[in-house]
């Protein structure tokens, strides 16, 4: 079996949570994929301090870490798993503002992180909404 023909494999029902899932994915890789094009935007849109040194550069590997985790997104809620969307809400909800925040708060890019401390976890209790709701329709 080809990796193509593996990616393009998708169950026949996959649930609300997955599709989400699978949507958020496609707006981190689309997010990711504008910090590589342009990293100038933190500074446009999000109001951001002008770069020093090198921070064009790790806001690039910043839009790369963002756009790979979109495509594991993308991809784990194309499988229809339950655990891949439950996974995602745990890694969300916990570990993103714990290390954002405080990066925000020592004045790295605070605008950039502050905006991703909150539409990561909000977007994780989206998630977790459609998983507790599915397990409810489904076990009526």
């Amino acid at each position: 079996m080809s990796l193509l023909v593996a990616l393009r494999e998708t169950p026949a029902h996959r649930s609300t949570a997955a599709r989400y899932t699978s949507l958020n994915g496609l707006l981190y890789l689309a997010s990711g994929g504008l910090l590589i094009a342009w990293p100038g935007l933190i500074q446009t849109l999000l109001g951001d301090a002008p770069f020093q040194g090198c921070e064009a550069a790790l806001v690039r590997v910043l839009g790369m870490a963002l756009a790979v985790i979109g495509w594991l997104y993308f991809f784990g809620g194309r499988s229809g798993g339950r655990q891949v969307v439950a996974a995602s809400v745990l890694d969300r909800l916990i570990l993103v503002p714990l290390v954002l925040v405080p990066t925000a708060l020592a004045g790295v890019f605070p605008h950039t992180m502050i905006a991703f401390a909150i539409l990561d976890p909000a977007l994780a209790l989206g998630a977790w909404w459609l998983l507790v709701r599915e397990a409810r329709s489904g076990a009526a």
